[in-house]
């Protein structure tokens, strides 16, 4: 049995590869002191588009500049892609990535692939071979694939002749044991060299499944210090570690446990890496983890944006694979290409109206008597940002909806809503207008400019698509007699989202068409403040 660490390739996904020097020294002389078998150092690529770490390269000048202690022995990764769609033959361009092994402090070489690269792996299986490296081959993805399928890349991996490890990757991390012991025997039918096993943590199970997969006799079993990688991570070396010391192992555990307390535990509290229920849901609906990722590391998304945007992607085809514009389509429709569609309708809608804007937040629960009781009594025209989660229907006016991240999480509570709902229509989709009642729609149009909040007659321009921005927008164009707000409580003075609103804010202020915004309820921004208690205050 062999434990192969994957710390500094798969926990790069979380810094962009860029670790701190102290720590991967300190990584380095714990791996080494616990006897791990194989540290995979990073990726090998060709150079890429912005800012990525010296692991995300993990070039020959800078391995050379590393002290790497003595035991595991050290590698790297390249994606099969890399070599294929290089432009270069294959030969030129491993020529380009990579030196024979007897120069280079690496002996191992590992391609992941997608299973339809397969069938052009071999010539690069060959070329590193030649080279002198240990290779290792990944089959990515390989959840829910048929056993034929498995079996045939098992095949062609055979006829390759000089491969040492083939590897199956558990991508989206929802995996059980009975899904790797299915996988394990489809191998098996067709290869009969050793076997390596690459989990994801998004379902809870991936320490489980590198277990079942060791006592079918897979003998590489990857791992990551705290589970440090993509998405909701991989199995924890340490908690591999912790089990084989039950059973008499030759690893020296110790090392390991003073390295996560002291760098890793900090980092990850950082970064957030680790199995929740997002990844996996995202999981269930083989939702690529590098969306959750994503989604969980924007703070504008909450818990409700994104099942709704889970949801959004479950639905569609390929998203196993991850693609950055899919998910600007499931969070903010950020669609440039459509044209910018609206109405003259909210010219006059507020037009002499005291209008009372709703936002969910603490404040809107906690004096929700009280917003209740000044509804009832001053009856202003009340305007909901998205679908308001205490206020009742009955009681507000108008929703607005500025892009479709809110909507996909409450597509069904809007089919039964009947009041005028607002909202930029060229940022939705048919099917997404399907679900709202078309006779309620107020359509205003909404394009998106840095530093600019300004309402023309069919469309707003605004900085962003917070839907405050487009509700301020729309009372520019409305001048209604008041604007007061509950719920604006605002975020942490160092939260993004809080100076993009004082932003926001300042820059509706600069019309001198803005009618002064009053909140009601406590606030951290630069309002009026009013009391509630005391509306006409």
């Amino acid at each position: 049995m062999k434990i192969l660490d994957c710390t500094l390739r798969d926990g790069g996904y979380y810094n962009n590869w860029d670790f701190d020097a102290e720590v991967v020294e300190a990584y380095l002389n714990a791996v080494s002191g616990a006897k791990i078998d194989y540290v995979e150092l990073g990726l090998r690529n060709f150079p890429k588009q912005g800012f990525l770490g010296a692991y995300a390269y993990t070039t020959e000048a800078h391995i050379n500049s590393l002290e790497l202690p003595h035991g595991p022995i050290y590698g790297v990764m390249v994606d099969a892609k890399t070599i294929l769609e290089s432009g270069f033959s294959i030969e030129d361009a491993i020529t380009k990535l990579f030196v024979p092994a007897i120069d280079s402090k690496i002996g191992l070489v590992r391609i992941a692939a997608h299973f339809h690269e397969v069938e052009k792996s071999g010539p690069i299986v060959k070329q590193l071979k030649k080279l002198g490296y240990v290779v290792g081959y990944n089959l990515m993805q390989a959840g829910g694939k048929a056993d034929d399928v498995i079996a045939d890349k098992a095949r062609q991996a055979k006829e390759w002749e000089e491969l040492d490890s083939l590897y199956f990757a558990d991508s989206l991390g929802n995996m059980d044991s009975d899904e790797v012991t299915r996988i394990v025997n489809a191998l098996r039918t067709q290869w009969d060299g050793a076997l390596g096993i690459h989990t994801h943590n998004n379902m809870g199970k991936g320490l489980d499944n590198t277990l079942t997969a060791k006592a079918l006799g897979v003998t590489w079993l990857d791992t990551t210090i705290t589970g440090m990688g993509r998405g909701a991570g991989n199995t924890q070396t340490e908690n591999l570690l912790a089990v084989l010391d039950k059973e008499g192992s030759t690893y020296n555990s110790k090392p390991i446990y003073e390295l996560v307390i002291r760098h890793f535990e900090p980092m990850q509290k950082k970064y957030g890496w680790g199995s929740n229920l997002l990844y996996f849901l995202g999981a269930q609906n083989d939702v690529h983890p590098t969306y959750i990722q994503n989604l969980l590391s924007n703070a504008h998304y909450g818990t409700d944006e994104i099942v709704g945007a889970i949801d959004y992607l479950s639905k569609l085809e390929s998203t196993t694979s991850y693609n950055g514009a899919v998910l600007n389509t499931a969070l903010s429709f950020n669609i440039d290409s459509k044209d910018v569609s609206g109405s003259e309708m909210v010219c006059d809608l507020f037009n002499d109206k005291h209008v009372l804007i709703l936002a969910n937040a603490p404040s809107t629960v906690k004096y929700l008597d009280a917003i209740k009781l000044y509804i009832n009594q001053f009856k202003p025209v009340v305007i909901s940002i998205n679908i308001s989660e205490v206020i009742p229907a009955d009681m507000i006016d108008y929703y607005v909806i500025s892009h479709n991240s809110k909507f996909l999480a409450d597509a069904k509570r809007y089919q039964i809503l009947n009041k005028p709902i607002i909202l930029p229509v060229h940022r939705f989709s048919k099917d997404e207008l399907e679900l709202i009642n078309k006779l309620s729609l107020i359509d205003y149009g909404l394009t998106i400019k840095e530093s600019t909040l300004i309402a023309n007659k069919t469309h707003s321009i605004v900085p962003s698509d917070i839907t405050t921005a487009y509700v301020l927008a729309i009372m520019l164009e409305s001048c209604p007699l008041t604007v007061k707000t509950v719920g604006f409580d605002g975020y942490d003075k160092n939260d993004s989202r809080q100076q993009e609103m004082i932003e926001i804010l300042d820059l509706y202020n600069r019309n001198e068409s803005a009618t002064d915004v009053i909140s009601l309820t406590p606030t951290t921004y630069s309002l009026i403040e009013g009391s509630v208690y005391a509306p006409n205050n």
